[in-house]
């Protein structure tokens, strides 16, 4: 069993990677979770967006969630990103490898990262 202090070091460290699935920022990224994004490796993209937003210090600026069916299995694992005034951005076939770049160019220089968008996935 753990001790206290293990404990509260524990909730620390993780306080942050949950308040970027909670947050309420201007940026939304949503990863698909249903079955098939999950089959297709979407777990990992999530865990790269948590973590490459904390690492960057964008929790003000982006928040991570997950849904479930997108509805577009044959391009999974899919990511949504909404923003204020602007049209959603639907990122297809993605990998952690991707999910680090759009997080540097989109969420943070907000340069959309046109060759992962399902208008060039249908090309």
């Amino acid at each position: 069993m753990k001790t206290l202090a293990e404990l509260q070091a524990i909730r620390d460290s993780m306080k942050d990677k949950v308040s970027l699935r909670e947050g309420m920022s201007g940026m939304r990224v949503v990863v698909g979770m249903a079955t098939c994004g999950i089959a297709a490796g979407a777990r990992p993209v999530l865990s790269a967006f948590v973590e490459e937003v904390s690492n960057q210090g964008l929790g003000d600026k982006a928040t991570v969630t997950q849904t479930g069916c997108i509805g577009i299995c044959q391009y999974e694992p899919v990511v949504e990103i909404f923003e204020a005034g602007k049209e959603k951005v639907t990122y297809v076939k993605m990998t952690a490898d991707k999910a680090r770049r759009v997080v540097e160019e989109h969420i943070k220089n907000g340069k959309v990262v046109t060759e992962y968008t399902i208008g060039a996935a249908q090309n």
